[in-house]
């Protein structure tokens, strides 16, 4: 093949990857987005009911809670973080 088709054959190549990229940002990276952080907000709600006591929220019998205990060891730290940054729409309007 001479060098200069296979310079067109290249930037063919790069121009449908870009194309497939920009699609692909137009149609389902916000659904992408969207459903991590949905992921993300069931994760929260399921630590906080098996562990919201360690928070001061008694939610489930602590028989439950201690033999769920060694799965959620590792993401005890990051869990309270995000709870204890989360902003609620009234914390917004007060400016806080």
């Amino acid at each position: 093949m001479p060098p200069e088709w296979e310079s067109l054959r290249l930037r063919l190549e790069k121009l449908r990857q870009t194309a497939a990229e920009f699609l692909y940002g137009m149609t389902f990276y916000e659904v992408e987005r969207m459903m991590r952080r949905e992921r993300t907000e069931r994760e929260h709600l399921m630590a906080m009911i098996l562990f919201g006591d360690m928070l001061g929220l008694p939610v489930l019998p602590p028989y439950y809670t201690l033999r769920l205990l060694p799965y959620i060891i590792p993401d005890i730290n990051r869990w309270r973080r995000a709870l204890l940054r989360e902003k609620d729409l009234t914390d917004l309007a007060g400016g806080g």
